[in-house]
């Protein structure tokens, strides 16, 4: 089964002091079975889109916890090496880990988001976010709605 759009899962990320972060489900749908994402790559849970996923695969809830928070870390080292500066701004560093879990890390440290951020522009940067709504080749409602999301948190508490 192929999600129409992203699953509106929603879920709590805590970052304890030791860099520990915890993961707990707040509301929507997890898929424990590997599907097929839009374009074709083999993904479960919360996106999750490894090397190890394969179709036909079934994950339990707390394979899938582990998997993301994994995800995360990896994602947010990748990030905060590429911005430094993202470090310590709490509603950037959402934004961009969730546009580098989306579209990978490589894709985040090439774009003008991270040019703008390095060069200390974070409003202009945030505005870079609705860029970012293609799969394919083609504009998805559910990349819109996300990158949306994401701009918003990135918005949040920057002076005008």
């Amino acid at each position: 089964m192929t999600p129409a759009e992203e699953s509106g899962r929603k879920v709590t990320a805590t970052v304890a002091p030791s860099g520990a972060i915890t993961i707990k489900h707040v509301s929507g749908k997890q898929y424990l079975k590997a599907y097929l994402d839009a374009v074709g790559v083999a993904t479960a849970c919360d996106g999750i889109a490894t090397k190890d996923i394969r179709l036909g695969q079934t994950y339990t809830e707390a394979q899938c916890a582990t998997m993301l928070e994994r995800e995360l870390i990896v994602h947010a080292e990748g990030v905060i090496k590429c911005i430094p500066g993202v470090y310590g701004r709490t509603n950037q560093a959402i934004a961009i880990v969730s546009l580098a879990y989306n579209v990978g890390v490589s894709m985040v440290c090439k774009s003008s988001i991270a040019r703008f951020w390095n060069a200390g522009q974070w409003r202009a940067g945030c505005d870079f976010f609705p860029r970012y709504k293609f799969a394919g080749g083609r504009v998805l409602p559910g990349l819109v709605a996300r990158r949306a999301r994401e701009r918003a948190i990135c918005l949040k508490e920057l002076p005008r």
